[in-house]
């Protein structure tokens, strides 16, 4: 069997593409309760789910959370958000995944707590 190749963030991927959803506690805690994300206040203003890949993931974190003492951070399977993931430009520059719907639990592979955006990178691999 052939692995699926992706282009995404101008990088090459092999097999499943992931995709990173940063929340704090209390969004993860409400995201298992309800099986399913449908965003953060930040999120609905903007009118889609921000995401990132994993090269953007730790930039992402310390760029929105550098104040915040714990994170969640959720790996996504692209593929099982179909239509919904658009990659787009974002204003500062770069093509960030926008999720047009809510996150559903069977598309998470990995959970991630992280003591603080600094440690991001390292805690993702």
């Amino acid at each position: 069997m052939t692995p699926k190749v992706a282009e995404t963030a101008n990088a090459w991927h092999f097999g499943t593409v992931l995709i990173y959803k940063i929340l704090l506690p209390a969004e993860w805690a409400a995201f298992e309760a309800a099986d399913r994300f449908d965003g953060s206040p930040f999120d609905h203003s903007s009118g889609y789910i921000h995401c990132s890949s994993r090269e953007q993931v730790g930039a992402t974190a310390a760029r929105f959370f550098a104040d915040e003492p714990a994170l969640i951070i959720v790996a996504l399977d692209a593929e099982r958000l179909g239509s919904h993931l658009r990659w787009e430009q974002a204003p500062e520059g770069g093509s960030f995944p926008h999720v047009y719907a809510p996150l559903p639990s069977d598309a998470v592979v990995a959970v991630h707590h992280v003591a603080g955006a600094a440690t991001v990178d390292e805690t993702v691999g």
